[in-house]
């Protein structure tokens, strides 16, 4: 089954006090967590801060059929110095499946589809 999540981010002020140059240091390393799963998760990150949102400055849209390696790229995030540094939090996640009624109603019921 494919899984849908949207993960609602948000960087605080003390992430854009940072210097551009820092703040694209840290991007490369959570970019390179992100690469280390790329097989079993895709994951685009967006920028929303300018938009009507709330809560939210970010988000992310990661799609996988591995809800183990997608949880250990999200443990590995939390550990990254933008984490844990308070530059960042996940706000919120948004999660789904998709086509899972199809797959109810032909497992679970044998229904043809």
């Amino acid at each position: 089954m494919r899984y849908m999540m949207i993960v609602l981010l948000e960087f605080y002020p003390s992430w854009l006090a940072l210097p551009r140059e820092e703040r694209g240091r840290h991007a490369a390393a959570l970019q390179e967590i992100v690469g280390k799963y790329r097989e079993s998760v895709s994951v685009r990150f967006f920028d929303a801060e300018a938009l009507p949102g709330k809560d939210y400055t970010d988000f992310a849209v990661c799609e996988t059929d591995d809800l183990k390696a997608y949880h250990f790229l999200w443990e590995e995030i939390r550990d990254s110095a933008p984490y844990v540094r308070g530059y960042m939090k996940i706000k919120d996640v948004v999660m789904g499946m998709e086509q899972a009624f199809r797959a109810y109603e032909s497992e679970a019921l044998g229904m043809d589809g």
